[in-house]
């Protein structure tokens, strides 16, 4: 079996994803998990091109198998590469390889760099030679390779074979537009081998058409053994190709399971979607429910024909079982859902009865009557929980709330800005005791939330860790005129506690401060049966 090579950049190509902001604990974190899932190289970013990765590369991670990598450019036309500052900062930076970019297309020679273009390929060759004189692995990142072979392949060609004289251990051919087809890149990477047998392609894939994990695996077929990518697909514009799908397609799937050797194991393979639970947990994302093979959706199941097929054989409805990635089968109660989606989904949370239960014909009958008002159950894992737990009676009654208030005023502070504060007063009875809370926030959810939470009692020791972490709000209407009297509000809040666990509930009413309490206290009555609280 051919080894394949896996170079993860989240760190530096990923972190110009808008909206996201490394710090150098996360980038520590981020490295460990990817040396821990089996990568070959993690590219720490870009040491003095900003304060954060020059300080990443002073306090290297200590990576246990992953080759820690720095990025940097090749030298700029007039000086000589131990004349450049930038250059000089990426070799002088404490890592086993460096990865330098320089232009393949001569259109941006000519325009942006403004260089004859002679001069671009002696800048390659002499960058690259000077990171082999310092005893690193030397990697070619061929920018814009794709459009400028289809423009000049002569020129672009001359570039990389620059880059492989002077000691490039991979040139790695880069789709930094995202915009060639898979078939072209099929057809460019098997020229590209031909006329440079000797030299170890790589493929760097942009998602601007949604294909680069398509392009990627068309470069291995044309001849490339180094795959780049990061975690969930992060990157510039539409992101890189994602390494949550390109692993799993690779180790698991034909042609590519049987004729390469990626050198990550099955047991490896199987921390995937807690690595990208990592990345998203870092980032303060909700993870892409929808995502393949790590997505909290990927296995998840909701019309009865199907779930009842996938329990007596999971192949029926599955392309690969879902524990190889690190994933987990879910079986969804809806209004589409059958006696048997509503067993297993009762299962999977300890909640074992027999199938002629009359109590199972009543909860069904429920859940489908609620849904018809507006409550979606395969969302809101966590409110389908405590309907089905208190309709059994196993959840406590741990408050009884009394009566709300919430008031936004807006008004000048003490500098005149001009600001929204919410105040929310609850009142409510913890064992027959009445109490008074009240909190602020930035509006009104966000303040019932800080009030409900403020004082509960002796159940108050057991929220500490609990948040809110995602918040939707979605219209519904009744079809009852077009003038919106008909309309409901459904709110699904997403909570999250300092273990790591993250579940959803949901709220439904005409009022959107009333659908967003009832989710709130469904998240916090959810939290306290999980951790055993007791009436």
């Amino acid at each position: 079996m051919e080894r394949l090579y896996i170079f993860d950049t989240t760190l530096r190509d990923g972190a110009q994803t808008q909206g996201v902001d490394f710090s150098v604990e996360d980038k520590r974190q981020i490295a460990l998990a990817l040396d821990a899932l089996g990568v070959a190289y993690v590219e720490g970013g870009w040491p003095g091109a900003n304060p954060t990765d020059t300080a990443f590369f002073a306090e290297r991670p200590a990576l246990a198998g992953a080759r820690f990598t720095a990025f940097g450019m090749t030298k700029r036309a007039g000086r000589s590469a131990a004349n450049d500052p930038s250059l000089s900062a990426v070799l002088d930076a404490d890592a086993d390889a460096c990865c330098l970019v320089g232009k393949t297309w001569d259109f941006h020679v000519d325009v942006a760099l403004e260089v004859p273009r002679a001069d671009n390929v002696d800048g390659i060759a002499e960058s690259i030679a000077a990171v082999v004189a310092r005893g690193r692995e030397a990697l070619f990142d061929a920018e814009h390779f794709f459009d400028g072979y289809k423009a000049n392949p002569e020129y672009a060609l001359v570039c990389i074979r620059a880059a492989q004289d002077a000691g490039a251990r991979w040139i790695v051919l880069c789709d930094t537009n995202g915009g060639t087809m898979p078939e072209d890149v099929y057809r460019i990477v098997s020229d590209v081998k031909q006329a440079l047998p000797a030299a170890a392609l790589g493929i760097h894939a942009h998602n601007d058409t949604e294909q680069a994990v398509a392009v990627s695996l068309a470069a291995v077929r044309g001849g490339a053994r180094q795959i780049q990518g990061t975690l969930n697909g992060l990157g510039e514009r539409c992101g890189n190709a994602n390494l949550c799908a390109l692993l799993p397609n690779l180790i698991l799937k034909e042609p590519y399971a049987s004729q390469f050797d990626t050198d990550i194991s099955r047991e490896q393979l199987a921390k995937l979607v807690s690595t990208s639970r990592l990345l998203d947990e870092i980032l303060n994302r909700a993870p892409n429910r929808h995502a393949a093979y790590v997505g909290p959706s990927a296995f998840a199941h909701k019309g009865g024909l199907h779930s009842s097929a996938v329990q007596k054989d999971p192949k029926t409805y599955e392309h690969v079982p879902p524990e190889t990635v690190g994933n987990r089968r879910k079986i969804l109660v809806s209004d589409q859902a059958g006696r048997s989606n509503l067993l297993a989904r009762l299962s999977e949370v300890g909640i074992d009865l027999d199938a002629k239960d009359v109590r199972i014909t009543r909860l069904l009958e429920e859940i489908k009557q609620r849904e018809f008002l507006g409550y979606a159950y395969d969302g809101a894992e966590a409110s389908f929980e405590l309907l089905a737990r208190r309709a059994l009676g196993q959840v406590p009654e741990y408050f009884d709330v009394e009566s709300f208030r919430v008031l936004v005023e807006r008004r000048h502070n003490a500098r005149g800005e001009l600001i929204t504060v919410s105040e929310a007063v609850v009142k409510l009875k913890v064992d027959g005791e009445p109490l008074l809370t009240a909190g602020e926030g930035n509006g009104p959810v966000n303040a019932l939330d800080a009030a409900l939470r403020k004082d509960l009692g002796k159940y108050s020791a057991f929220l500490s860790d609990l948040r809110l972490v995602d918040y939707k709000v979605r219209i519904l209407t009744s079809g009852q005129g077009d003038d919106g009297t008909g309309a409901v509000t459904r709110v699904m809040v997403e909570s999250a506690d300092g273990k790591g666990n993250r579940w959803s509930t949901v709220g439904v009413s005409p009022n959107l401060v009333d659908a967003s309490f009832e989710a709130l206290t469904d998240s916090i009555c959810y939290k306290l049966y999980r951790e055993g609280a007791r009436a």
